[in-house]
């Protein structure tokens, strides 16, 4: 079972995309996704759920298939049970299936659900204008978009995968992980995420010692940032301000109306 197959599929049988995330279990932005060319080669078990609606004949008549799918989930239950949480380590880290979106923080597993389209929008145009004044500039520093490992505390107990940041000590990137704090850091908020972005994730950071944190919050327009070379910190601005990078010493800002205009390119 193809992609080209299922959006033949969904054609014929005349479903939304809202009708598919209701009937498959498949969340709405990831179905968009899907059939919008944005995920090229989804999870094979979110293409199962894909075509049990679109095409259930063919999920019964392909146990193979199915059963490839239940012996990862198998492998994913056989890791987490294994220990308490609090105990995982990045060997548990690493032994998931790649398929499986989590972070380890201080020997807790925690999941992560696919980002929404506006989330992806919003961390690839900020992402895009750090990188075009890095150019602009000349500056050493680099932006790294997400998925990316940051082994922040350079231990065995920790792992997270920020949105956006930005590595200005060339000596913490490894071919696998950025190993140790990036100078910036920042995280976009989604209703799975908010109490673990803006309360362990953001204390995770600042004692890790980054320089600067921003949390976007879509639902509210508003971005928060903590630079800790300034005063008065937390600042905050909305989607019509352009928001200063601390650390590029007056060179680089993000235009969040411009944020906000890709943003508004997906419905309500």
């Amino acid at each position: 079972m193809d992609i080209k197959r299922l959006k033949e599929r969904k054609k014929e049988l005349r479903y939304t995309n809202k009708d598919i995330a209701e009937l498959s279990g498949v969340p709405l932005g990831t179905v968009q996704k899907v059939f919008g060319n944005t995920t090229k080669e989804p999870r094979r078990d979110t293409l199962l759920a894909l075509a049990s609606v679109l095409e259930p004949e063919w999920v019964c008549g392909n146990s193979q298939y199915v059963n490839s799918v239940r012996e990862e989930a198998l492998a994913y239950e056989a890791v987490i049970k294994k220990k308490k949480q609090g105990e995982y380590t990045l060997d548990d880290y690493y032994a998931l299936p790649e398929e499986r979106r989590v972070e380890l923080i201080d020997g807790v597993i925690y999941e992560m659900t696919a980002p929404t389209g506006a989330h992806q929008l919003i961390a690839g145009e900020v992402y895009y204008q750090l990188m075009t004044c890095r150019e602009k500039h000349g500056i050493e520093c680099m932006p790294l978009i997400s998925p990316i490992d940051v082994q922040l505390d350079k231990d065995e107990k920790t792992m997270v995968e920020p949105d956006v940041i930005i590595v200005c000590d060339k000596s913490l990137m490894t071919k696998r992980v950025v190993y140790g704090a990036p100078e910036f850091v920042m995280e976009v908020l989604s209703p799975s995420t908010r109490s673990k972005d803006q309360v362990l994730k953001l204390n995770k950071y600042m004692n890790a010692g980054c320089k600067e944190i921003w949390i976007v919050d879509p639902d509210n327009e508003r971005v928060t940032v903590y630079y800790f070379e300034g005063e008065n910190w937390p600042y905050i601005y909305n989607f019509d301000d352009k928001v200063p990078v601390g650390i590029s010493e007056g060179k680089c800002e993000v235009d969040f109306a411009k944020v906000k205009e890709k943003v508004s390119w997906i419905p309500e």
